[in-house]
């Protein structure tokens, strides 16, 4: 399967965005599909993923209330809707897919993941 993250940009703290992840080649639907994020030296860290199999979807601490991941089988697309942004939610988003289910303790890990998208830059500022 091949990943095209977009939808990253530039907004002021408090705004919003939606992101991207189109699948091609793939059924997201068949995927358990992940997005991370890599802010300018820091590691990548995870901040949601949503489940082949549907179900609750698990977020990092800090998006927790303010990003929602889901998931539209028509367009073969999963999104990353973020809310009341932060500065610190600055970062290079990537989204990241596994064939079928991961079980929940390597769900945040990048090893879990074997496709990945080419990143889409996110800029909040103050």
């Amino acid at each position: 399967v091949q990943l095209q993250a977009s939808g990253g940009g530039l907004v002021q703290a408090g705004g919003s965005l939606r992101l991207s992840c189109a699948a091609s080649g793939g059924t997201v639907s068949s995927y358990t599909v992940a997005w991370f994020r890599q802010a300018p030296g820091k590691e990548r860290e995870f901040v949601s993923a949503f489940r082949s199999s549907g179900g609750t979807s698990p977020y990092a601490d800090a998006v927790k209330g303010r990003f929602t991941i889901s998931r539209d089988n028509v367009k073969n697309t999963v999104y990353l809707q973020m809310n009341s942004l932060k500065p610190e939610d600055t970062a290079v988003y990537y989204c990241a897919a596994q064939n079928g289910r991961i079980i929940t303790s390597l769900l945040k890990g990048t090893r879990a993941y074997e496709y990945w998208g080419q990143g889409t830059q996110v800029t909040v500022s103050s």
